[in-house]
C-alpha cells in the first residue's frame, strides 16, 4: 500500500508540473506599431478565463504555456498562436493534454493570423480603418506620460455598417476575459444598439483610430408606443481603464436616448458594483442642476416632482432617481449638525428597511398558519438587534459609496 501511495504522489507531482493557470498563460495585446509585439509593457492578461477553461482556470498538459492573442488596435484583426516548452506525451499512462487550441477557436472568429509576418503586413493596412456609424461625441483627456491631450470619439453603430458585423465578432471576444458572466448576443436582433469608443492617434503623419471600449444596449418595447433601453454589456479595455472613458460613454449614451421622445427610461441588466458606482456618478452629474434637486427641496425629502422631472428630462427611472436624491441630499446636509444628520439617517434607513418590513409581513402571515413550536424557529432567524446592526452597516457602506461619488463630482 505504502509503495502504491508514494508512487501516486510522484506521478501527481510530475503531472502538477504540467498545469498552467490560464489567466497567466493568455497574453493579450492591442498593437499599433510593430515594436509593440516585443514590448512586454503592452501585454495584459484576462481577469477571468473560467468560461473557456472551467472553474479552476487551469490548462493541463503543458509546461511554459503561452496563449498568444494579439489584436491590431483599430480593426482588431487577430494573431492567435500557442507556445510551450514541453507537452505531456504517451509516456504518461492514459493522460492527454487539453486541446487548448479548439477551446480558443470556439470563441474567436475564423480568419485570424497564425504567424507574426501575416499579422505585421495587416498592420500596415490599418491606416485605412475608420470608425463605424455615426459620431456622437468627441472629448479629450490629458495624458501625463505623453505630455499632451489625447482625443477620443464615441460612435453609434449598427449591423448595416459595412464590416461592422465581423469587427463586432472580434471585439466581443474580450467579454469572456473581463466580464464574469459574459455571453455573446444575438446580432441578428435589430433591437441592439452599439456604442463604440475610439482613440485618435498619429502614425507616420496619418491619423489612425484605436478601439477603447464599447457598450451594447437592448431596446425593450413598452406598451403602447415606448421603448426602455437596457444596458447589457459595457467594457473599457484594460489599457484604458481608470481614465474616465466609462463615464464619458455612459453619459453620451444617456444623452443620445434623452433626445428621443419614445424612450421611457434607461435601465441596466444585472449591473456590477463598479457599474452602479459609475452610474451614480453620471446620473448625479446630469441631475444636480435640475430645479427639483435644489438644496431647499432636497431637505424636504424625496418627492414625486423629482421622479417626474428626472424621468421626463433625463430618462432616469424612479429607483435610480431615489439614489441620486440620497447622494445630493448628503452633499446638502451638514453631517456635523446632530439634527440634520439624524434626519438624513432616518430618511435613508426608511428606504433600506423596506426588505426587512416585507419579511416581517411574511412572518405575520406564517404566524396565522404555523403551530407555535414551528414559529419560534422562524422567529429566531430574525433577531431585531441583528437587524439593527445590519441596517447600520448597510447605511455606513452606502454613505461611504456616496461620498466617493461626491469627491469625484467635485473633481469633474
Amino acid at each position: 500500500k505504502t509503495l502504491f501511495f508514494s508512487g501516486l504522489t510522484a506521478m501527481e507531482k510530475k503531472l502538477a508540473e504540467y498545469k498552467c493557470n490560464t489567466n497567466e498563460a493568455i497574453q493579450l495585446k492591442l498593437v499599433r506599431f510593430p515594436e509593440d509585439l516585443e514590448d512586454e509593457n503592452t501585454t495584459f492578461n484576462p481577469e477571468y478565463s473560467h468560461q473557456v477553461f472551467g472553474d479552476d482556470e487551469v490548462a493541463f498538459g503543458y509546461k511554459g504555456l503561452k496563449i498568444i492573442l494579439y489584436y491590431i488596435a483599430g480593426n482588431l484583426s487577430t494573431l492567435f498562436r500557442i507556445e510551450y516548452t514541453s507537452k505531456v506525451n504517451e509516456k504518461f499512462d492514459c493522460v492527454e493534454a487539453d486541446d487548448v487550441e479548439s477551446k480558443i477557436r470556439e470563441i474567436i472568429p475564423p480568419g485570424f493570423c497564425a504567424n507574426t509576418d501575416d499579422f505585421v503586413s495587416l498592420l500596415e493596412k490599418e491606416v485605412n480603418f475608420k470608425p463605424f456609424g455615426m459620431l456622437l461625441h468627441t472629448y479629450s483627456i490629458h495624458n501625463e506620460e505623453a505630455g499632451e491631450d489625447i482625443t477620443y470619439q464615441i460612435y453609434k453603430a449598427d449591423m448595416t455598417c459595412p464590416g461592422f458585423r465581423e469587427y463586432h465578432e472580434r471585439l466581443q471576444t474580450f467579454l469572456m476575459w473581463f466580464i464574469e458572466t459574459a455571453s455573446f448576443i444575438d446580432v441578428d436582433d435589430e433591437r441592439w444598439n452599439y456604442f463604440l469608443v475610439f482613440e485618435k492617434y498619429n502614425k507616420d503623419g496619418a491619423t489612425l483610430f484605436a478601439t477603447v471600449g464599447y457598450m451594447t444596449v437592448y431596446n425593450y418595447y413598452v406598451y403602447p408606443d415606448k421603448t426602455r433601453p437596457r444596458v447589457s454589456q459595457m467594457l473599457i479595455l484594460p489599457p484604458f481603464q481608470g481614465e474616465g472613458h466609462g463615464a464619458q460613454l455612459l453619459e453620451t449614451v444617456h444623452r443620445y436616448y434623452m433626445s428621443s421622445p419614445t424612450v421611457l427610461d434607461i435601465t441596466a441588466e444585472d449591473p456590477s458594483e463598479n457599474y452602479v458606482k459609475l452610474r451614480d456618478f453620471v446620473l448625479v452629474k446630469l441631475c444636480q442642476d435640475l430645479l427639483c434637486f435644489s438644496p431647499v427641496k432636497l431637505m424636504q425629502g424625496f418627492s414625486q416632482e423629482m421622479v417626474t422631472e428626472a424621468q421626463q428630462k433625463l430618462k432616469i427611472n424612479k429607483q435610480h432617481t431615489r439614489r441620486v436624491y440620497e447622494i445630493l441630499r448628503l452633499r446638502a446636509t451638514n453631517m456635523g449638525d446632530a439634527e440634520q444628520s439624524r434626519s438624513y439617517r432616518l430618511d435613508v434607513k426608511r428606504r433600506l428597511i423596506g426588505p426587512y418590513k416585507k419579511k416581517q409581513r411574511e412572518l405575520a402571515k406564517m404566524r396565522r398558519c404555523l403551530r407555535p413550536e414551528e414559529m419560534t424557529n422562524q422567529l429566531n432567524q430574525i433577531d431585531l438587534n441583528l437587524q439593527r446592526e445590519q441596517l447600520e452597516e448597510s447605511f455606513q457602506q452606502l454613505v461611504s459609496d456616496y461620498r466617493r461619488v461626491l469627491e469625484r463630482l467635485a473633481q469633474a
